[in-house]
This record gives structure tokens, sequence and C-alpha cells, in this order.
């Protein structure tokens, strides 16, 4: 991550160690929110991009720097295809980007639920945020495997709430091979085929 993207979450941190500091039932529920909200916003930022996913990025201070993802997705819409080294770059990319979005709101959650001045409810709700992403990765790592073992080179899943985002090597998708997708991610997530986004990545 770049020093700015580093010095926002260190601002995140001393906002949340602040909050800590003077018990307050509603500033500890708010900074929660803003950690989950950026932690959404993070993920979003890799499959659904725009200008308002970055303006709230910016409000949460919790985004991730995908810079350089962009600057590469764009490339590849000007391409058709692109080389199966730059294929494998690509997923490699998106997957360290959730990794690394999942890996900070995880650390956060885990600082409050372990606090001894959050309150119980923000513990609670700490814990029950926490538990939904090891769910959610563990769904995620179902589908990949799953849509892998049906002769695709490569897959990242990407779960947020009642949708997903399923990023697969094809050159095209045939309309059985979508469809044996959608079954896929319904048996492994129950996300239904109208909330799943399946993208295309050829690597020609």
């Amino acid at each position: 991550m770049k020093t700015e993207t580093k010095e926002k979450i260190k601002t995140l941190w001393e906002k949340t160690v602040g909050a800590f500091k003077k018990p307050n039932k509603k500033m500890i529920a708010a900074v929660c929110a803003v950690v989950l909200i950026g932690a959404a916003v993070a993920v979003n930022l890799i499959f659904f991009g725009g200008a308002e996913d970055e303006a709230a990025a910016e409000k949460t201070g919790l985004a991730v720097d995908l810079t350089a993802l962009k600057d590469q997705e764009n490339a590849e819409k000007r391409d058709a295809s692109v080389s199966s080294d730059e294929a494998e770059d690509y997923f490699a990319t998106v997957s360290l980007g959730r990794k690394q979005a999942r890996d900070e709101a995880m650390e956060v959650l885990l600082t409050v639920s372990q606090s001894a001045d959050a309150t119980e409810d923000a513990k609670a709700e700490a814990m029950e945020d926490m538990n939904r992403i090891a769910l959610d990765i563990e769904r995620e790592a179902q589908i990949e495997t799953l849509v892998v073992s049906r002769g695709f080179k490569n897959c990242v899943a990407v779960i947020n709430g009642d949708t997903a985002s399923v990023i697969i090597d094809s050159d095209p998708l045939t309309p059985g091979q979508a469809a044996q997708v959608s079954e896929i991610v319904y048996e492994a997530s129950g996300i239904v085929p109208a909330n799943l986004k399946i993208i295309e990545k050829s690597s020609g």
C-alpha cells in the first residue's frame, strides 16, 4: 500500500483508540460502522469501481489503494485478450486486494472485541461481523474451488452481503458455463443469479 493509504488507516486507528479512552456507546458504535463500511467500500472498488465508491472511500478513510489495479483493468478493456502471464498477475492482484481489505477490517474488529473499554453491545457486534467475514471467506474459497474444478484456469469470488462477483478466466463464457457458475454460487452461498455478477478476463 502507498504511504497515503497507510496514513488513512493510521488516522482511523487513532480515532478508534481515542473513542475507547472515553467510553461512549454511540461513539463506539459509530466507529464500528465506519470500519465495516470502509471494508465494504474497499472490496467494492475492486469489482464495481466508480466516482461514488471513491468518494465514499475517502469519507471512511479505509480504502485500499487500487489505482494500479484500475489502470490495469482499463488497459485490458482496450485489448480483447491478455497474455497468460498478465492474466495470472491480474487474478493475483485482485485476490491480494480482497485479502488486504478483509485483514484490515478483521484487525480493527478484533481490537473492538477485546477492548476493556468497549461496551458489551459493541463487542458482540464486532464478534458477529468477524464471524460473517469468516463465513464469506469460506464460501468464496468453496466457490473458487468448484469453479476451477469445472475446467476454468483462474477464478476469484467476492461476496458482499446478498450479492457476489466472480471473475473467471474464460474466452468466452458460454451460456451453459454461466449457468454452471450461477448454480455453484447459489449452492455455496444462497445468492440468487440476479444478484451475481460474472466478469470475464480472457488470457487469450
